[in-house]
């Protein structure tokens, strides 16, 4: 196990590749779909169909998507005309429902692992990053929210069709003041000199700023470069290996800066912070979502509430092993944080939260393929039917809080007329059995992103003109 400088040389070694990844994972990767016409068609026959919102299934439906969007539903037989291209899909009564959301990853940090750090070169983990993108839209995710890391360039490649991968909403760097969660910089690199700047800074993986005037140009800087909101460092952390969890970061004209800059762009501002007076000062500054927030009290939650804002809480309970050593400060720090995720959740649903869904999954290849797991975990506080909408329509009307800085047109996280058509046929009744989603390769028969088919195990007839 890694002393303190040695975990801060590690996460900084991460940074520095700028996009890693697994090179173990056992899920194929899919090919790039071509990107669908508006003269292909594919027919669902005969699906149930979860919608985003219900808490029940429909009767049995046909749903048919024409280039990337849904055009129709119908509880009757749909004949298109002929003369256009059609893949019809047989159902046979199982669940089609929109496509997951991870509202808080790093895609460019989630399956890094220290071996790969230490002994691969850059060439081969910008290739692993590649895999893990796909390896992600296999298990079911097709849109995450990605709140900092060097992404823009997967993302890129991505929306192209040069490798196949979610939609992603980019932090871009996130924005962390000098000693905060963010500040990943060695202890022979302290103190810095003006307008020095670390490794992982140079990269595009954090930033640090240390005063309204630098936190602004910061936020401008990755709004220049496509982000879709901004990201900041507002209290301590677990991985970080110089600040308590208890701390508060940044003041109120810091945080404001960026949302002031953030606001000028139709956008906002997250930020990462665990604590009471973290979250009040954030909430001060103008922030829109709050995410963590494990250690918050009755109090704050009800603040949160009335004034409207996004709480995008993780399901972080300790039933994996834990990277760091026990007794160290970081697993001291990450017991106390998942001490507090009953009772976080509870005040969530106590006040009417408005609660997101996601993983937040760091330097972990196994934990990485769990992903739709820690969705199943949410039973442990909500219904299947509270859990799945979270993950779809809950996490795309967060994802549409990015206004004209959003990514992607058209709606998402539902199964209705005009929506996007991003969606997945599974084996059986989530609504029933959560469960279904923690095992994607075998229980999603049908995965489709941007009306573009990336897996199909289900029956289906040939196409035809």
């Amino acid at each position: 196990m890694w002393y303190p400088l040695n975990i801060a040389f590690l996460i900084l070694m991460c940074f520095t590749t700028a996009m890693a990844a697994s090179a173990d994972s056992s899920a194929p990767a899919p090919a790039p779909a071509p990107k669908p016409t508006p003269t292909h068609r594919v027919l669902f026959e005969a699906v149930r169909v979860f919608d985003g919102t219900a808490e029940q299934l429909t009767e049995p439906m046909q749903v048919l998507v024409v280039g990337n969007r849904i055009v129709q539903l119908s509880a009757e037989p749909i004949a298109p005309p002929a003369e256009l291209e059609l893949t019809c899909i047989q159902g046979a009564g199982r669940t089609l429902m929109p496509g997951l959301i991870d509202a808080h990853t790093h895609v460019m940090y989630a399956t890094l692992s220290q071996q790969a750090i230490l002994t691969s070169d850059l060439g081969f983990l910008n290739v692993a990053a590649t895999k893990a993108a796909a390896d992600m839209l296999l298990r079911g995710f097709t849109s995450i929210r990605d709140l900092g890391g060097p992404v823009f360039g997967l993302k890129r490649g991505i929306d192209l069709g040069l490798v196949p991968g979610p939609r992603i909403w980019p932090a871009g760097a996130f924005i962390s003041q000098s000693g905060g969660h963010g500040d990943f910089r060695l202890p022979s690199e302290l103190p810095a000199a003006p307008d020095a700047f670390s490794f992982s800074e140079r990269v595009g993986a954090a930033v640090i700023a240390d005063s309204p005037d630098a936190v602004r140009k910061r936020a401008r800087e990755q709004l220049a470069l496509g982000a879709s909101q901004i990201k900041l460092m507002a209290g301590g952390g677990v991985a970080s290996s110089y600040d308590p969890l208890d701390v508060t970061q940044y003041t109120v004209p810091e945080l404001r800066a960026a949302v002031e800059a953030a606001e000028n762009w139709g956008t906002y501002v997250a930020v990462h912070a665990y604590t009471p007076r973290a979250v009040r000062q954030a909430i001060e500054a103008g922030v829109a979502s709050i995410e963590h927030g494990q250690l918050l009290d009755e109090a704050t939650v009800r603040l949160i509430a009335e004034q409207d804002l996004w709480w995008s809480l993780q399901p972080f309970i300790d039933d994996q092993p834990s990277p760091y050593a026990e007794g160290s400060m970081n697993r001291r720090k990450q017991l106390a944080m998942y001490a507090g995720t009953d009772r976080a959740y509870r005040l969530a649903k106590q006040f009417g939260v408005k609660t997101a869904w996601g993983t937040d999954i760091l330097f972990n290849a196994e934990n990485a393929k769990r992903q739709g797991a820690k969705l199943a975990a949410m039973t442990r506080w909500y219904t299947p039917a509270e859990a799945l909408r979270m993950a779809t329509a809950d996490n795309a009307e967060l994802l549409a809080l990015s206004g004209p800085r959003s990514p992607y047109e058209g709606k998402l996280g539902v199964v209705e007329e005009g929506a996007l058509a991003d969606l997945l046929l599974v084996d059986g009744n989530p609504l029933e059995d959560l469960s279904l989603v923690a095992d994607p390769a075998n229980n999603f028969l049908v995965i489709m992103k941007d009306g573009s088919i990336y897996k199909n195990t289900a029956v289906q007839s040939l196409q035809q003109k």
